[in-house]
């Protein structure tokens, strides 16, 4: 999820082990505590596009790293306190209680979204995606930062527990709306006279009311939007052929580089890989678009018929002008509040 919601909610885990004094440095240490396992972005190569794909969300949010992370962001807070903020009278066991319950949010909020989190790391690759709550929630972080900031002012339990009790009622409406949107999705389906392989709903952009439903059935995937509110409203989509390497590249070699790559690209996007409309050397992971029921291509891969054995296909990320991403909003808003799109 995006840092300033890991922080937040970072924070709001400190506190709840913290005692009314310790307030405001329970909040510090847990927010900072709460973003650190997102370090992995560091790891990355200019010769292996990839890489950072197979380790953002690794080992740094595995439940067995927990315990080890936390350790090593109290022994970092604990040195920069003494040695610069000494008024933070915390003690050591104190800094590590604070970093734990900070550290031990990040991974849990992640598995929450869609991107896959390798929680059971090193015993499964297994990317685990709740899909329950979109990378960017206003309505989940906003409220939970008015709530750890008055806890903080206040030096109140009580504020803190409201805030506790606030991420138990947003994620539970999130759990609520999924079943929701994948009920009304195999209705669909069901409609079509098609019985789905591997379908499942994710929330569309910043909210939980409209989801992005994808199925795969005989060779195709079928993307649609599914808004779940007091009144439940369909917006169907389109569809795209599955990828299919023998038919689609012919050419490529299954012991090159680039067969390989498709191979971790693959592992990434749960098996949801199709050819992007508009460029046919483009493979496209379909979970992703700005408006859910579109194939938009938000990253992929890109292949060379030229390239030799030894080379990686070229990482692309498709990001729309402010123009066009100011229209998209405005359809996804129309979508959100239940309007028919032009």
């Amino acid at each position: 999820m995006d840092p300033i919601t890991q922080g937040v909610l970072g924070g709001v885990a400190a506190q709840q082990v913290s005692q009314k004094k310790q307030k405001l440095a329970a909040g510090v240490v847990g927010w900072l505590a709460g973003m650190a396992a997102d370090l992995d972005v560091l790891i990355s190569s200019d010769s292996d596009p990839l890489l950072f794909l197979e380790y953002h969300r690794h080992f740094t949010h595995a439940l067995v790293f927990i315990p080890i992370g936390a350790l090593l962001c109290a022994l970092f807070f604990h040195f920069v306190f003494k040695r610069w903020f000494k008024r933070i009278e915390l003690s050591f066991r104190e800094t590590y209680l604070f970093s734990f319950a900070g550290y031990a949010t990040h991974a849990l909020l992640d598995a929450c979204t869609t991107y896959g989190t390798q929680l059971l790391w090193p015993f499964s690759d297994a990317r685990i995606a709740w899909n329950t709550v979109s990378v960017v929630d206003p309505l989940f972080t906003l409220p939970l930062l008015f709530l750890l900031v008055v806890s903080v002012m206040k030096r109140s339990q009580s504020w803190a527990g409201a805030s506790a009790a606030y991420v138990v009622l947003y994620f539970s409406l999130g759990l609520l709306q999924n079943q929701r949107a994948e009920s009304l999705a195999f209705s669909l389906a069901e409609q079509r006279g098609h019985t789905p392989v591997q379908l499942g709903v994710k929330p569309s952009f910043a909210n939980i009311l409209v989801w992005k439903s994808v199925y795969e059935f005989e060779g195709f995937y079928y993307v649609d939007a599914i808004r779940v509110g007091l009144t439940d409203k369909v917006y169907e989509g389109v569809s795209v052929k599955k990828l299919d390497l023998k038919k689609h590249f012919v050419w490529l070699s299954s012991g090159s580089q680039q067969a390989k790559d498709i191979e971790r690209f693959r592992w990434f996007s749960n098996q949801h890989l199709a050819i992007d409309p508009t460029n046919g050397m483009r493979i496209i992971d379909v979970r992703y678009s700005l408006i859910p029921n579109e194939v938009g291509g938000m990253w992929g891969i890109v292949l060379d018929e030229n390239a030799d054995q030894t080379q990686h296909i070229r990482w692309t990320t498709d990001r729309p002008g402010s123009a066009e991403t100011a229209s998209l909003m405005k359809r996804l808003w129309r979508m959100i509040k239940g309007q028919e799109l032009d």
